[in-house]
């Protein structure tokens, strides 16, 4: 059993908007339980360790692992390249989220209920978790 998490760093956000990578920066990652995966949001990555847990979701038997997972996102959003950028320091799955993208896809499920009148969408750092999450599993 597979659990899938998608993590947050305010201070590496901040270093992205500086760098012109945006503020919608995610990790993705796997991990084989809820436990393991605090671990290691815990010990952090890009040399901060203020991370916090987004959200996650336990996948049953599909046997899921992390570069499959990341492949998976990759083909719809941009993963910023840990080569490229020193401080990241080889951490993969690290994404630059499109806000677009994210209120599409909530705009169409939102137009899939018939009670729900279609109005602009604020996006909250939990529904991109759950974009990204969906991807990924996808």
């Amino acid at each position: 059993m597979a659990v899938v998490y998608v993590a947050r760093s305010a201070a590496l956000t901040k270093w992205a908007s500086d760098v012109g990578q945006g503020k919608h920066i995610f990790k993705l990652g796997v991990a084989e339980d809820e436990a393991a995966a605090k671990a290691a949001i815990a010990t952090g990555w890009g040399g901060e360790n203020d991370w916090k847990l987004v959200q996650s979701k336990t996948i049953d038997g599909q046997g899921l692992d992390e570069d499959e997972a990341l492949a998976r996102l990759g083909r719809r959003e941009k993963v910023i390249d840990p080569t490229y950028y020193p401080r990241l320091k080889g951490t993969p799955g690290v994404f630059r989220i499109a806000l677009a993208n994210v209120q599409n896809s909530l705009l169409v499920a939102k137009a899939m209920t018939a009670d729900e009148p279609l109005t602009e969408i604020k996006v909250k750092p939990k529904d991109i978790a759950d974009y990204m999450i969906r991807n990924a599993i996808a």
